[in-house]
């Protein structure tokens, strides 16, 4: 299906034009290039600014005061008007500086009486204010706020005006702020509260605006945010992309314009392009579309991520207006009922895994250089997939598994076809649709309703609304009961997912034939890393694949029962990494989960090399446990060997063990008495020894050392890696069983989080000291803007030699940055007395229930010219800031029109004489309560007069 919505009614698509050559090359040959339909000079003035900085944070709620009176009643229904904290002139100057993406919940200590779910973690209430500056130079653009992702309910003012209420802790707010905006040197009031108490999982959601912030500035004639579709789809021996462009006119007239989108190469070639011209009414979006034809592309695979760019550039006259970059990667997929899945034409088993957005330290407010650490970690597993379980995870993310080759199940959040839960499900796919790692959506998991018939007509409605935004890829549900009732969900979706119901694989095939199906969700075994011995009332499971919950099993037969059958797509395991919250199968001190195949830092556990020998085809070995047994010698240790051999021999010290046949599915099991000294493993393929593996018995520790996931920095201030602390013995073998506390410092950048893996350690997260758990820690490192050359990050332990570590911090252009400002009054609801005879009274004052004589409005755009000479009076009720009050302060008007004298509680303080504009200014009173300020201005006829500029008070 080329072109997948039909055009609406408000766009008239005049003429459209392709081009397809083959991926790289050009009719002439390699290297002439390509004829472009580019026809526009200039740059987009399309700003992408970063809203991260400048940010007051109060933890807790600030109750609304309680409205009372007809002045008050009146004026609170008004635009503009928000009380208490919402308000634009409230006091934030003693609230608490952060820079985004912050996570409250992630500074908070494991509390007993807090929810098990949330990883006892206290949420609650949180109030984030900030000060934008827009230049006079941003007038007439179209200014959008976007907001990715706030836990969990959010309600958004700006400058006293409620402009957004947010009901999901995972999708991205966009809003168009033009109409609200000042510019010049008013500035612009934005508050968010969030309810953390609020909850949509049960697991670790974090609090507040744990994602990045953004300011988008663009021509009133623009491509809408996500208004970009051009995902490659392959019919016969031909591709084409269609093209599906989303516009957005907020001038006062109808526009025409040209869109051109290009196929770039990764070499930056143009390799296709199509033109389409667009007549948009104002006011009113519209969808224009096209297509490219593109002969013999780079495919995008799992091990050769190949990645286009499609440029779509907005042209009017010959001026671009806006241009949006879409990533495109070229690949076939589907699922088979009986042969599972196939990319790109070849069958593909998806080796999976069910991830949630939290790391160690960080809670939810995880930088990308992390994420990109957690994908290379999946990589080195085998993984080829990942389920986005069970929301929409930073858009970062999708751009990270497009470039390093994962398969994607995007996942919604909340079972609910009604409005808003709608809007946030076709959000997520419109957001994510030109990725092409993403593979499937998912519109739910493990629902009550899933085996009835309300359920299965919410899906249909659901699955519907996917269909309508994108028919390139598959819809599923994560069911994990329901499948065999007479009405259910899986009769709504295009492939079915199963959660934990391995059992039901062969019944539900042969039942149904022609649906296809994977494994979602599967396994929920339990490990602690670096334990071998099970302690219950500590709290610990052993590492050898023998625990798993109720309704889950072990690693190796949860992964049995999907590899030994085609019809099953794949699997995605529960789970990659350990999370905070669901500490299952125990409670406190438990509060993190022990399902991970790696714990929260993502060191390896037992399943790690596990899944490395199912999932990856190279020789895999590795044993299992430690050999520091210290004070057991001559006792049994259960020995496992983790591989993909034919065979494995096990000696200590030198003498065999014996050989045993391979299991690639069970592994294989020694019973060793434990002496001292080397336990190592020979594999064996075809006869031949292939791979070796040992581990020995470790001396004391002596000495730290640190291992960055990187060499090399980036000075942005955005820029963060983990870094592993491990102890040493005399001879530099790490020692497995070290608990050390570890004190951290870092000259060059900042640390913002610390983990050890350990389930049970209810220490704070964050600060400078962390124990070693087993042998292992985490410090996260984050550079500072505008730092280059070398960071140095110092460990340190009592009775051990300290490490030092020098990473190159390379310089790095910085984000730009939204302008903002420090906390600073602005004086608002100014009103305006009624004409009056005789003298005026500077300390007039309306009644309360006087609505209309006395006119309200803001200061900055002077009033027109009278036709007689005149005095005007103008006045606001102040209430100053607590510093003000503390010590007294200044009272500026920045920009007053003609001549006026400024009074305070009917006391003249200052005065100007001159016609023009110039500012005024004079002490402000110190002291508490609420003082009268009023201007008297001596209008001229025919000439305007008043405020050219905002009136503030300052210390």
């Amino acid at each position: 299906m080329l072109d997948r919505r039909d055009l609406l009614k408000s766009v008239s698509l005049l003429g459209a034009v392709s081009y397809g050559l083959p991926a790289g090359a050009s009719a002439a040959g390699r290297d002439t290039p390509v004829p472009s339909l580019r026809v526009a000079s200039g740059a987009s003035p399309r700003e992408v600014l970063s809203l991260n900085k400048g940010w007051r944070f109060f933890e807790g709620d600030i109750p609304f005061p309680k409205i009372l009176g007809h002045g008050w009643s009146y004026a609170n229904a008004k635009a503009g008007s928000a009380w208490g904290a919402a308000a634009a002139s409230y006091d934030d100057t003693e609230w608490t500086h952060v820079t985004l993406p912050h996570d409250f919940a992630s500074f908070q200590v494991p509390d007993e009486r807090e929810n098990l779910a949330q990883g006892y973690r206290k949420r609650g209430i949180a109030w984030y204010r900030n000060l934008l500056r827009f230049d006079e130079s941003d007038r007439g653009k179209h200014i959008e706020l976007q907001l990715d992702g706030i836990s969990t309910h959010a309600t958004i003012w700006l400058n006293g005006t409620l402009i957004n209420r947010n009901w999901s802790g995972y999708n991205a707010i966009y809003v168009d702020i033009t109409p609200y905006l000042s510019y010049g040197a008013a500035l612009n009031s934005l508050v968010v509260r969030v309810d953390a108490d609020a909850m949509q999982g049960w697991w670790y959601e974090g609090a507040g605006i744990y994602r990045n912030t953004w300011i988008v500035k663009r021509h009133p004639l623009h491509i809408e945010t996500d208004g970009v579709f051009a995902h490659p789809v392959k019919t016969g021996d031909q591709w084409q992309i269609p093209v599906e462009v989303t516009l957005n006119n907020t001038t006062d007239r109808p526009q025409s314009a040209e869109i051109v989108s290009s196929l770039v190469d990764a070499a930056g070639r143009v390799v296709s392009e199509c033109r389409l011209t667009a007549q948009i009414p104002p006011m009113q979006p519209g969808v224009a579309t096209g297509r490219m034809s593109v002969r013999n592309p780079t495919l995008w695979d799992i091990d050769s991520p190949y990645l286009y760019q499609v440029r779509t550039q907005l042209i009017q006259q010959g001026r671009i207006l806006d241009e949006v970059l879409t990533p495109a990667g070229f690949r076939t997929q589907s699922f088979d009922p009986d042969k599972g899945f196939f990319l790109n034409g070849r069958p593909l088993k998806l080796k999976g895994v069910c991830i949630h957005q939290d790391h160690a330290g960080v809670g939810v407010a995880v930088p990308p250089g992390l994420l990109e650490y957690r994908l290379h970690r999946l990589k080195e597993l085998g993984c080829n997939a990942i389920r986005c379980s069970h929301n929409a995870q930073d858009k970062a993310f999708y751009a990270l598994c497009d470039r390093m080759g994962f398969l994607v199940m995007d996942e919604n959040r909340v079972f609910n076809p009604s409005p808003i839960h709608m809007a946030e499900l076709e959000w997520l796919v419109r957001r994510d649709r030109n990725h092409p790692s993403i593979i499937l959506w998912s519109v739910f998991n493990e629902e009550p309703m899933q085996g009835t018939e309300q359920g299965y007509q919410m899906v249909r409605r659901m699955v519907a609304k996917v269909k309508s935004l994108d028919t390139t890829r598959p819809v599923t549900a994560a069911m994990n009961d329901g499948l065999f009732t007479p009405v259910n969900v899986s009769q709504a979706v295009d492939v079915v997912g199963f959660n934990y119901q391995y059992q039901n694989y062969d019944a539900f095939h042969k039942a149904h034939p022609t649906l296809p199906i994977t494994s979602s969700e599967d396994c929920s075994a339990f490990m602690t890393r670096g334990e071998y011995k099970t302690i219950k009332d500590k709290h610990i499971i052993a590492s050898y694949d023998d625990d798993a919950a109720d309704w889950g099993t072990t690693q190796r037969v949860g992964w049995k029962a999907i590899a030994e059958r085609p019809f099953v797509a794949g699997t995605f395991v529960w789970t990659g990494f350990d999370y905070h919250g669901e500490p299952t199968p125990h409670q406190w001190p438990s509060n993190s989960s022990f399902f991970g195949i790696m714990d929260l830092c993502g060191f390896a556990k037992t399943a790690f090399w596990m899944r490395q020998a199912m999932w990856r085809s190279e020789p895999v070995l590795h044993l299992a446990p430690h050999w520091n047994w210290a004070g057991q010698e001559g006792q049994d240790i259960l020995v496992m060997a983790l591989h993909n051999m034919d065979a494995v021999e096990l000696f200590l010290n030198g003498r065999s063990l014996g050989r045993q046949a391979g299991d690639r599915y069970e592994m294989n099991r020694w019973t060793v008495a434990y002496a001292p000294g080397k336990l190592s493993a020979v594999g064996y393929r075809y006869g031949k020894a292939v791979k070796r593996f040992e581990v020995e018995t470790t001396g004391a520790p002596v000495q730290l050392k640190l291992t960055p996931f990187r060499p090399v920095m980036q000075g942005d201030g955005i820029d963060a890696q983990p870094f592993t602390v491990e102890a040493l013995d005399a001879k530099g073998r790490h020692v497995p069983t070290a608990q050390h506390s570890v004190r951290f410092t870092v000259e060059g950048g900042d640390i913002i989080g610390l983990g050890n893996g350990n389930p049970n350690d209810i220490s704070p997260e964050k600060g400078d000291t962390r124990a070693l758990f087993n042998g292992l820690a985490q410090v996260i490192v984050q550079t500072r803007e505008g730092q280059s050359g070398p960071l140095v990050l110092k460990a340190m332990a009592e009775g051990l030699k300290p490490a030092t570590l020098r990473i190159d911090v390379q310089a790095a252009k910085p984000w730009p940055y939204q302008a903002v400002s420090e906390s600073v009054q602005i004086t608002e609801n100014w009103r305006r007395a009624p004409e009056q005879a005789g003298p005026l009274d500077p300390d007039l004052r309306p009644k309360d229930n006087d609505m209309n004589s006395w006119g309200w409005f803001r200061a900055g755009v002077p009033f027109p010219a009278p036709d007689r000479d005149t005095e005007v009076l103008c006045a606001v009720e102040v209430e100053a800031y607590a510093r003000v009050r503390k010590s007294g302060g200044v009272i500026e008007c920045l920009g007053l029109l003609g001549p006026a004298t400024l009074y305070i509680d009917g006391q003249k303080v200052a005065e100007k004489t001159s016609d023009g504009s110039a500012s005024l200014s004079a002490p402000f009173p110190k002291g508490a309560g609420k003082h009268w300020v009023s201007l008297i201005f001596r209008a001229r006829r025919r000439q305007p007069f008043g405020f050219t500029d905002v009136v503030r008070i300052r210390t």
